[in-house]
C-alpha cells in the first residue's frame, strides 16, 4: 500500500485525516481476512468506491456538489486520474465525475490527493446520502427568485458524515431546482426543492418528496408549496430519520423512500417526521448565504477576435450552446460532451482555457457536459475558436442531438447491454440524417445499461435501456428496451416515459429514424413530443415498432452487442449499491461498540445529538444481534425494536425496565441535552454489555449441553 502521510500532514483537517487512515486500516483488515466481504462493501461505498464489472480494479466516484468545479479542482482531478485511473474523467447524470480503473490499494492516497483541493469522494456511493444536485445555471438563471446554490452547498455539508444517514436502508438524493422549469428534476427524487418567494418577502421552497426512476418509477408528492429557507435542513434531517427507522433493509427492490411513502402515505410520513422534530440539532436552521465565494470573470486583455473558419457552425453553436446570465454583461456557455468523457489531457487544456475567457467556476451539467460562467460578449469568439479545435464547440447542447447515457458494460457490473457504443450510433444518425434536429430541444434521448435507469431513460422523450431477447430456438440477443413520451414539460412538470417494445440492440438506429420520421410527418405546427405521444397514443407507437421486434429476420449481426466483436454473453453479478449490512452477530456487537465510541467523541466536541443518534444505533445493532441468535431478520429498525420486544421482553428472557420501543425511542421524546446525552449513551451502553452477557451465558449453556 503506498505511503501518504505527508499528504495528510498537509490537509489541516483532522476529521478528514481521521476518515482517511481509517479506510487504509479496513484496506487492511480485509486483505487479512479480518473483515467480511459484504461489511467491506458497505465501508469502501460509503467512501466512494465502486466495484467494476473487470475484477480488481475500482470505480472511484468524486462527489461534486451542485456539480460545482474550479479550473484547479478539474486539474487536480486531472492529474490523479494520470497517476492512479485511466486517464478519463466521467461527468454523470448526478454532477459527479467518475474515474476506473483505480486500485483498491492506492484509494486512500488518493483520497488524500483529492482532498487538497477540497474534493470528497465520501457518501458519493452507497446507502448514503448522494450528491446534492442543483441546476447549472444556478445563481446566474434569469428566471430564478434567488440563487440556491447555498441552500445546496449547506444541505450537502450538513449531512456529509452525518451519523442519521450512514447506513439507511438505500441511498438518498436531493435536488435544488433554480426556477419552476425544475432543470435539476425535482419530480425524480427523493426530496426536491424549488424556490419561492412568499407575499412578505421571505424566502422559502416547494418541497417535492418521494420521487425516483428505477425498474419503478414514482413522481414526487407535493410536501409543501412553501417551506421558509430556515427550515430546509430541520426537515430533511427529519424525514432522513423517519426513512432510516422505517424503511425496508432486507428486500433492496422495495428499499427506496419512495416506497415507505407509498405503504405509508404522505400524511403517516408527514406526522412521523414531525415526531422527530423535538430530536434534531435545531428547530431551524440559517443558511449562510455567502458561503460560497462570489465568481469573478477572467481579467485577461483580449486583442482582436479571430474570425470563426466556419461562420456556420459557429452561429449553430451560439444558438444552441451560448445563454445569457442575469447578469448583465455575461453569458453562459455549454460544452457537449460525447458520453460525458474527457481525457485528461483535453481536461488541462479545457481549464486553461476556461480560465483565460470566463470563471474559474464551472458547473457539471444533470446531461454529461459542462457549463462555463461568466463569459464577456468579446470574449465568445475567442473562446470559440480555442474549443474547436478540441472538439468542445459541438452545436446543440441539451438537444436531441445530446444522448445521454450510462456507462453500461464498459464499466458496470449491473449492465445487461450496451449503453454507449449504441449512444455514439444515434448520435451519428442524427448528425448525418437529421442535422437540423440539433434546434430540437424538446425530445431527449436517454440510455441506461439496465432498468436502473442511471441513464434517466424514464425520463426520456425517446428512452431506452439494456436487456435481452431470445430467439426461437432460445439463442439470447442483445436488446433494448423502448421507452417514448417521457420527460420534463415547458410548465416544469416530470412525466415518466411509457414502456412500448422490446427490440434486438442492433434495430436501434433504425428505431430512432422511424420514430423521428414519424414525428415530422404527422405532428402538429408547434407540438411537443410529450404532447404528440399523447395525441397519437401507445399503440400508434407499438405498430410503428413491432416490425422491428420481429425475430424471424434476425441476420449475424444482431447477435453481437454494439462496440464488441463476439456473439453477446450475458453478463450477471450483484450491484454494488446493494451494500447490505452484515448479519453475524459477532460483527454487529462490534459495531455497537464502535458507534458507541463514535457516541463519546461527538459528546466530547458537544455535538449531543450526533452522540445520542450513535447511541440509538448501537441499541439497534445490539438487539439485531440478539434476534439473529434466533434465526429472527427483520427487515426494518422499527420491526427489530417490536421483534426484540415480542422474543425478549414479552418472554421475560431478557429484562429491562420498560418496554424496549419506550427506551430506544426516548431518542424523539427528548430535546438533545447534555443532559439527556448522557443518560441515554449510559443505557444504550448497559444494554450492549447485558446482550454480551446473555449471549455468552447462552453460548456456555450450549457448550455444557
Amino acid at each position: 500500500m503506498q505511503s501518504f502521510r505527508t499528504e495528510l500532514e498537509d490537509l489541516n483537517n483532522p476529521v478528514v485525516a481521521q476518515d482517511i487512515l481509517d479506510l487504509e486500516k479496513k484496506i487492511r483488515l480485509f486483505r487479512e481476512g479480518k473483515i467480511d466481504s459484504d461489511k467491506f462493501r458497505s465501508l469502501r461505498l460509503a467512501r466512494g468506491i465502486y466495484g467494476q464489472r473487470q475484477p480488481g480494479v475500482q470505480m472511484i466516484r468524486i462527489k461534486l456538489p451542485l456539480g460545482r468545479v474550479s479550473t484547479k479542482q478539474l486539474r487536480r482531478i486531472a492529474d490523479i486520474s494520470d497517476e492512479y485511473a485511466s486517464k478519463n474523467l466521467h461527468a454523470t447524470t448526478r454532477q459527479d465525475i467518475q474515474i476506473h480503473f483505480v486500485s483498491l490499494d492506492r484509494t486512500p492516497e488518493l483520497w488524500a490527493m483529492l482532498e487538497k483541493d477540497q474534493i470528497t469522494t465520501r457518501e458519493a456511493c452507497g446507502n448514503t446520502v448522494r450528491n446534492v444536485t442543483a441546476s447549472d445555471l444556478a445563481g446566474v438563471d434569469p428566471k430564478e427568485p434567488f440563487d440556491v446554490s447555498p441552500y445546496a452547498y449547506e444541505t450537502f455539508q450538513y449531512f456529509l458524515r452525518n451519523p442519521i444517514c450512514q447506513e439507511m436502508g438505500r441511498k438518498f438524493k436531493i435536488s435544488f431546482s433554480s426556477s419552476d422549469d425544475d432543470t435539476a428534476f425535482s419530480f425524480i427524487h427523493d426530496l426536491g426543492f424549488l424556490p419561492r418567494i412568499n407575499e412578505q418577502g421571505e424566502r422559502g421552497f416547494k418541497v417535492m418528496i418521494g420521487g425516483g426512476l428505477g425498474a419503478n418509477p414514482y413522481l414526487a408528492l407535493v410536501a409543501y408549496e412553501f417551506l421558509h429557507e430556515d427550515k430546509i435542513i430541520p426537515f430533511t434531517e427529519s424525514i432522513l430519520r423517519v426513512f432510516d427507522r422505517y424503511g425496508e433493509r432486507t428486500r433492496r427492490m422495495k428499499a427506496r423512500f419512495k416506497f415507505l411513502l407509498d405503504d405509508l402515505g404522505l400524511e403517516k410520513v408527514m406526522a412521523l417526521a414531525e415526531e422527530e422534530s423535538k430530536a434534531l440539532k435545531s428547530q431551524t436552521y440559517v443558511i449562510n448565504r455567502n458561503i460560497l465565494p462570489e465568481e469573478t470573470p477572467s481579467t485577461v486583455q483580449l486583442g482582436v477576435a479571430p474570425e470563426p473558419a466556419d461562420a456556420a457552425k459557429y452561429e449553430r453553436w451560439y444558438k444552441t450552446n451560448v445563454i445569457r446570465q442575469k447578469q448583465e454583461g455575461f453569458h453562459g456557455v455549454y460544452v457537449k460532451l460525447p458520453l460525458g468523457n474527457m481525457s485528461s489531457t483535453l481536461a488541462r487544456h479545457f481549464a486553461d482555457i476556461v480560465d483565460q475567457f470566463a470563471g474559474a467556476e464551472m458547473r457539471v451539467t444533470v446531461n454529461q457536459g459542462y457549463l462555463i460562467r461568466f463569459v464577456r460578449p468579446e470574449a465568445l469568439k475567442h473562446l470559440y475558436a480555442a474549443l474547436d479545435p478540441l472538439g468542445l464547440a459541438e452545436p446543440g447542447f441539451d438537444s436531441v442531438a445530446d444522448v445521454t447515457a450510462c456507462p453500461g458494460t464498459e464499466s458496470c457490473n449491473l449492465a445487461i447491454s450496451d449503453s454507449t457504443n449504441i449512444s455514439l450510433a444515434l448520435e451519428k444518425v442524427i448528425r448525418e440524417e437529421y442535422p437540423e434536429m440539433i434546434h430540437n430541444t424538446d425530445i431527449k434521448i436517454k440510455i441506461s445499461g439496465c432498468p436502473n435507469s442511471c441513464g434517466q431513460h424514464g425520463l426520456a422523450g425517446i428512452g431506452l435501456h439494456g436487456s435481452t431477447i431470445k430467439d426461437k430456438a432460445g439463442k439470447v440477443l442483445p436488446a433494448l428496451v423502448v421507452l417514448l413520451g417521457g420527460g420534463k414539460l415547458k410548465n416544469g412538470e416530470g412525466i415518466i416515459s411509457d414502456k412500448i417494445i422490446k427490440i434486438p440492440s442492433k434495430r436501434g438506429p433504425d428505431a430512432l429514424r422511424i420514430l423521428l420520421n414519424d414525428y415530422e410527418t404527422n405532428s402538429q405546427d408547434g407540438e411537443y413530443y410529450h404532447d404528440y405521444f399523447q395525441r397519437m397514443g401507445r399503440n400508434h407507437f407499438y405498430a410503428l415498432l413491432k416490425p422491428l421486434g420481429d425475430l424471424t429476420s434476425v441476420v449475424p449481426t444482431d447477435y453481437i452487442d454494439w462496440g464488441e466483436d463476439h456473439n453477446f454473453i450475458l453478463h450477471t453479478a450483484v450491484g454494488e449499491c446493494a451494500a447490505i449490512m452484515i448479519d453475524l452477530v459477532a460483527t454487529l456487537f462490534f459495531e455497537s461498540e464502535e458507534k458507541l465510541e463514535w457516541a463519546q467523541e461527538a459528546f466530547r466536541q458537544q455535538h449531543y445529538a450526533d452522540a445520542i443518534y450513535h447511541g440509538y444505533s448501537a441499541y439497534i445493532n445490539t438487539a439485531k444481534a440478539m434476534l439473529l441468535t434466533r434465526d429472527i431478520k427483520p427487515s426494518t429498525q422499527i420491526q427489530v425494536i417490536n421483534d426484540f420486544q415480542k422474543h425478549f421482553v414479552d418472554t421475560q428472557a431478557f429484562v429491562l425496565p420498560e418496554t424496549f420501543k419506550d427506551l430506544v425511542l426516548r431518542i424523539n421524546k427528548n430535546e438533545p441535552t447534555a443532559a439527556f446525552a448522557t443518560e441515554y449513551l449510559e443505557a444504550s451502553a448497559k444494554f450492549l454489555e447485558d446482550a454480551r452477557v446473555y449471549r455468552e451465558a447462552a453460548d456456555k449453556e450450549v457448550v455444557e449441553k
